[in-house]
């Protein structure tokens, strides 16, 4: 099985492939509709492999298609038949969820992505819940409005930080994480991680988009008379490569 990863962004498009070593990538932004994007990829790999995609969506996904018009691109994304314009099987799911997967190391982890947005994602013990906490109140507005780009922007670097560090207090007073992850593009930005945290890396998208095919290749080709019918929702850290091994299948 060869995989395409596209990991749709407010910012950019970039995407791997199985057996590539250096991601590509392409602007997005707010006027990008999802017909725009499948063109700008298929002409970006035309000189590519693959058999199947997974697509990192930045917005809520229900039962592998978006469920919600993504904030900082142009609308058209629900309803849009994405295997159909690939010409390939494709797995839609949360950008956060997809980075999240290919950051999972085991126990009960939170994802935060310090992006456009706020992406956030949880897996516990094996299992991925996509969650929306960016759009939950937080002061006069919402947790993305503090800690997202527009955040950043509008508070300083010096605020945006003490944002951070109280939004990730909170939520793991709220939620128990054994540990956070923080991701997407402004984790480089935080000087000093909160306490339980660790720096994630945007490639671990990557990583997440070949495991959700990896492992469902695995429990397709075992023996699934015992195994429930949502297995696509289960993850092990154990059994995946890293992604210079993931590369190389």
């Amino acid at each position: 099985m060869q995989i395409l990863v596209v990991d749709v962004g407010g910012t950019h498009v970039k995407f791997l492939a199985s057996g590539q070593e250096q991601s590509r990538q392409f602007d997005s932004g707010p006027s990008m509709t999802a017909e725009q994007m499948v063109s700008g990829v298929l002409e970006a790999v035309h000189d590519w492999s693959y058999t199947v995609v997974s697509i990192g969506y930045p917005g809520p996904v229900l039962r592998g298609r978006p469920v919600a018009e993504p904030h900082n691109l142009a609308p058209g994304w629900v309803g849009f038949d994405f295997a159909a314009a690939f010409g390939c099987p494709v797995k839609v799911v949360n950008d956060a969820a997809m980075q999240a997967l290919g950051s999972y190391q085991g126990g009960k982890m939170l994802f935060l992505g310090l992006g456009t947005g706020l992406g956030s994602a949880m897996i516990v013990d094996g299992i991925l819940e996509p969650m929306e906490l960016g759009h939950l109140p937080y002061r006069k507005r919402t947790y993305e409005d503090y800690i997202g780009e527009r955040g950043l922007e509008r508070l300083g670097k010096s605020h945006w930080r003490r944002h951070v560090e109280r939004v990730v207090e909170q939520l793991v007073t709220a939620l128990q994480p054994d540990e956070v992850v923080l991701g997407g593009g402004n984790v480089r930005k935080v000087k000093v991680l909160p306490p339980k945290c660790r720096a994630g890396d945007n490639t671990n998208a990557f990583v997440g988009g070949f495991r959700l095919w990896e492992e469902s290749e695995k429990i397709d080709l075992a023996d699934t008379d015992s195994k429930p019918e949502t297995h696509e929702s289960s993850v092990s850290g154990s059994q995946f490569p890293s992604l210079s091994q993931t590369q190389k299948t």
